[in-house]
């Protein structure tokens, strides 16, 4: 029991540490592989706006309520994203939005899924102090994102999402934070 409090409270800090390095305005070029069909991939280009937010913040509380958690005050800190995107080679109408995420142990508990409104939760470790890797299941899909500090100025991320076992898309980023 010691050990997993221990490691709980290791991977928190990394978490809290990694979250206050993201704080910050980002440029995100984005592109997405569709797998098994034979389509050109997807870009798009997004503003994303990246705050940090304090154990016992509002959206953190918001947050603990939608997941039901016992303890609304639990989560140890978290990051809010707003975003505004324009994908780049289709005719889509600006996409706007917004998503709060936040840390206790291993879980990354989010308000909204990438591929849902509803409230998921993610296995989140550490393979080092640079980058935080995240699984999340739902919907009969699997998300595994690896998002990685480059400096002070890059992130790189990669989503694989999965099916049935399957591979369908490859999501790949590069972040340049603005001054």
């Amino acid at each position: 029991m010691i050990a997993r409090s221990a490691t709980n409270i290791t991977l928190q800090s990394l978490a809290i540490d990694f979250f206050r390095k993201s704080a910050g305005s980002w440029n995100s070029q984005r592109r997405y592989y569709t797998l098994n069909q034979n389509v050109e991939p997807q870009e798009v280009t997004s503003l994303l706006n990246v705050s940090f937010v304090e154990q016992g913040a509002p959206e953190l509380i918001e947050l603990a309520k939608s997941h039901e958690l016992e303890d609304l005050e639990s989560i140890v800190c978290g990051t809010k994203v707003t975003w505004q995107s324009n994908y780049t080679n289709q005719n889509r109408k600006e996409v706007n939005g917004s998503t709060v995420f936040g840390i206790q142990g291993n879980i990354l508990y989010r308000d909204r899924g990438f591929a849902t409104p509803k409230p998921v939760i993610a296995i989140c470790s550490f393979p080092n102090v640079s980058t935080m890797a995240l699984r999340t299941e739902y919907n009969a899909n699997v998300f595994e994102e690896e998002i990685k500090l480059v400096g002070s100025r890059y992130r790189t991320r990669q989503t694989i999402i999965s099916r049935a076992g399957q591979e369908i898309t490859i999501g790949q980023y590069l972040e340049t934070r603005i001054d």
